[in-house]
């Protein structure tokens, strides 16, 4: 058996994706949950403020493991890490971000980030190696110096959290399910974040903002940090046959959320979102649309929602996901990486 990997895992005290009520696990079941039960590692966590010494860990670790490179969840000043010798692994946060400061909105909720600190800062500070994330390497190397190095790793998937949902035939058929953050359509919103803020969320969610349009469109979204179901996501997502999933950038969690609830999952996919990487395939696991086809796909399901054919895509969705896209999965990977640096 190989040798354990012993990791340093530093991270903000006041991170609030590492806090026990925040509505978000999906960070904490990764860089946690999923990291402690891996018999590879044997991880030691850092919770730290504004500044860490780095310096203690020289000889007693092999990987320093970042849960961020933004101020939120990591400390911004790393002393001593460029004299570590220990490679310095980061997830990253959105690459557009990397020479420009994240504005405090983009987050869509308040959260304690140096915004004079960009992601171009933390890598000369703090010595970055190597960058993982969920993100396409197509959108990484838009921002970032093509000499960088990242690896897409898909994480913060829980299987056990999607066992014993409503099984498909028991659920509603007669509307499509759209969750999450929406863009403001108004005339005046759209030209003031095209002058000041290209992300903004009708740029980043466009199709998702659209579809709420259609009368069949159900849309949940969260209202003061909070779900307006009772129960887990994973149960309020099987109450539906078909949800969407739908990003213009790059995808995002919803993408295998959605199919591991056994959801038929209307995914957009296209070249600019460049979701390829995630092992989809159109009519077999997932159904791909865009802004000139949504309606048509919509309407296929809608008008015969009782055909086998859906259901045959969403547990194919499903399988795949489960099989490939889980927390364990992202581990095995990550640890692969691991492996590779020491």
């Amino acid at each position: 058996m190989k040798q354990k990997i012993r990791v340093a895992l530093i991270h903000k005290k006041s991170y609030n994706y590492f806090q026990p009520n925040h509505h978000d696990r999906t960070t904490y079941d990764f860089f946690v949950t999923a990291l402690k039960r891996d018999p590879n590692l044997e991880v030691m966590y850092f919770p730290a403020g504004n500044v860490f010494d780095a310096s203690k860990l020289k000889g007693k670790y092999d990987i320093v493991l970042l849960t961020s490179n933004r101020t939120d969840g990591t400390p911004n000043d790393l002393i001593g890490a460029k004299n570590l010798e220990i490679p310095i692994i980061s997830r990253t946060g959105d690459p557009h971000y990397y020479k420009s400061a994240e504005p405090s909105t983009a987050a869509g909720e308040n959260i304690p980030i140096d915004y004079n600190i960009t992601q171009k800062n933390f890598d000369t500070n703090w010595k970055i190696d190597y960058y993982f994330g969920v993100i396409p390497k197509s959108y990484f190397y838009k921002y970032y110096p093509k000499e960088f190095k990242y690896k897409e790793i898909i994480f913060g998937l829980e299987p056990e959290l999607y066992q014993n949902l409503k099984p498909y035939n028991e659920r509603v058929k007669d509307k499509i399910l759209n969750t999450g953050v929406m863009g403001n359509k108004s005339m005046k919103s759209r030209i003031a974040n095209k002058l000041l803020n290209q992300f903004s969320g009708w740029q980043f969610y466009k199709l998702r903002t659209i579809c709420n349009e259609l009368p069949y469109v159900h849309h949940a979204a969260m209202k003061d940090g909070k779900y307006p179901f009772v129960g887990s996501f994973p149960e309020y997502l099987s109450q539906f046959r078909a949800a969407i999933a739908a990003c213009t950038f790059y995808p995002v969690q919803k993408y295998w959320e959605i199919p591991a609830a056994g959801c038929l999952t209307f995914m957009e996919m296209t070249e600019k979102n460049d979701g390829s990487y995630l092992g989809f395939k159109d009519g077999e696991t997932s159904i791909f649309m865009n802004e000139k086809n949504y309606k048509k796909k919509f309407t296929e399901f809608l008008n015969d929602p009782d055909n086998k054919k859906w259901q045959e895509i969403a547990c194919a969705g499903r399988e795949h996901v489960m099989s490939n896209l889980t927390n364990d999965k992202a581990v095995e990977s990550l640890v692969k990486l691991m492996r590779s640096l020491i």
